[in-house]
């Protein structure tokens, strides 16, 4: 098996964030530094320590959903000592961690898991999993503005995926929409209006592939149930 893999099965990190953590000395294999991502390891053979902590076995497996509020970052830990979404997390003895990221000033759903091969499966970019926001942007985007966002706008030279938008209703001086996206590039959805001319006022993710935020009060989590994580993995 894969170092990373085997680390991301054993409830480490996502299989991206192993492969950093291995490039950064962090992980041994009997007892020598090991820092190159893809070496191969024999579970229950091979001693593997991840800063000095020994992995032996895979942990019981944790799917949850938090409705993260803002003023959150999606992290494990933060170097500028930000509140992290690891702060609103308690009762669960099993170590987890984000899937994928909520920007500091956007809310709702969140997944966390220990599960490496689930993360890897949703936060890559060929699984395209669907990802919907609700919105509210300033002033009134006009149908060739909308017809761009739905093309596709290019952000640091390139173009970004089909998007689909729904109108929603409007206030005097602002527009609502859901917003359905199959990528998770950095601040993608405010960086997409603002290429045509609309601010971001407030962004929330309500859905994950078939999974929907629902009622879930801000700043509250759940475990899924498994027929929820098996609709995820479809």
């Amino acid at each position: 098996m894969r170092l990373e893999k085997y680390l991301a099965t054993s409830g480490i990190a996502s299989r991206r964030a192993a492969q950093g953590y291995i490039r950064t000395g962090r992980v041994t294999v009997n007892g020598e530094r090991t820092l190159i991502a893809g070496t191969p390891v024999e579970p229950g053979k091979d001693l593997i320590e991840f800063d000095g902590q020994c992995i032996e076995e895979t942990p019981k497996l944790i799917y949850l959903m938090l409705n993260k509020p803002t003023g959150y970052v999606t992290t494990r830990c933060d170097e500028r000592a930000r509140p992290t979404v690891m702060e609103l997390i308690h009762g669960i003895p099993e170590s987890i961690y984000p899937v994928g990221r909520l920007d500091l000033d956007t809310e709702g759903l969140l997944l966390m898991t220990n599960d490496g091969q689930f993360a890897y499966q949703l936060t890559h970019p060929r699984h395209e999993v669907e990802k919907t926001y609700m919105t509210w942007v300033t002033g009134r985007p006009t149908r060739k503005a909308l017809a761009q966002l739905h093309k596709g706008i290019q952000i640091e030279g390139r173009l970004t995926s089909r998007t689909i938008l729904t109108l929603l209703g409007r206030r005097k001086e602002s527009t609502q929409f859901k917003v359905i996206i199959h990528e998770g590039r950095k601040r993608q959805i405010r960086r997409m209006f603002q290429a045509v001319g609309h601010r971001v006022m407030s962004l929330k993710r309500i859905g994950i592939g078939r999974l929907s935020l629902g009622d879930l009060a801000i700043g509250q989590y759940r475990l899924l149930t498994t027929t929820e994580v098996d609709n995820i993995r479809e």
